[in-house]
């Protein structure tokens, strides 16, 4: 589970990180970061996108649950102050944790570098 203050719940947020961030996309995940422009001591925040695409509502919450498990383990990568959405893909609905992992963190690494 993530801590109540590194979740971004508004849609208007949602729809800032999509517009504004950086993208980089994987054959299961695309991730929307977006910096902030000044150093700040605010907590990442994350917020997760699954569509219809993916399957139905137990799958779309499986994968749900694998993405937040996997991002909490990474949030000590992310600068302070950082909005990151994670949107899953189709192929994210047959994909183990190890592997939306490893989507996870080439999509990061290559953002944010």
């Amino acid at each position: 589970m993530l801590p109540a203050a590194n979740r971004l719940t508004r849609s208007q947020d949602f729809g800032l990180v999509v517009r504004r961030g950086r993208r980089a996309g994987r054959s299961r995940l695309v991730v929307h970061v977006l910096t902030s422009a000044q150093p700040t001591l605010d907590p990442s925040k994350v917020g997760f996108v699954v569509s219809k695409a993916v399957g139905n509502s137990v799958v779309r919450h499986r994968v749900s649950r694998k993405l937040r498990h996997v991002v909490r383990d990474r949030l000590d990568v992310l600068p302070p102050g950082t909005s990151l959405v994670v949107r899953a893909l189709a192929p994210s609905a047959d994909a183990d944790s190890a592997e939306l992992g490893r989507d996870l963190d080439a999509a990061l690494h290559k953002v944010l570098r």
